[in-house]
């Protein structure tokens, strides 16, 4: 007898549900990975924003509260990779909490993180990955 030389259904759906898993699996961690990686671009934006303002407070003795002097003085971006970089709530010669907020769909879910003058970096969760 000749053998046969084709695949039948049955191992056609085993394959295909092989595959389906395994893309089940994947494309979760995948995107989580990217949203993480560009998680990273708005940390280091803001970081250097705080970095900015400790500059300017040596130099002159306070804190900005122009955000534009900063980008413009110290390069500090107004947009890092998905995310807004800017000031947000009150601003003072003492104070500053600066923010990167997910400027499209893809990261907004992600959520805004925030630095101020003390260092604090909140929330803690997302810096700390």
């Amino acid at each position: 007898m000749l053998g046969n030389k084709g695949i039948t259904l049955i191992e056609l759906l085993a394959v295909v549900v092989i595959v389906g898993i395994l893309a089940a699996v994947a494309i979760p961690a995948y995107t989580n990975y990217l949203v993480r990686a560009r998680r990273a671009d708005a940390k280091t934006a803001l970081e250097q924003l705080r970095a900015a303002q400790e500059m300017r407070r040596a130099e002159r003795g306070s804190y900005s509260v122009n955000i534009a002097e900063l980008r413009n003085t110290w390069g500090v971006p107004a947009v890092s990779g998905d995310y807004n970089i800017d000031f947000v709530g009150a601003l003072t010669a003492n104070t500053f909490t600066g923010e990167a907020q997910p400027w499209n769909a893809r990261q907004a879910p992600d959520g805004s993180l925030f630095i101020d003058h003390r260092g604090n970096k909140t929330p803690a969760d997302k810096w700390a990955k």
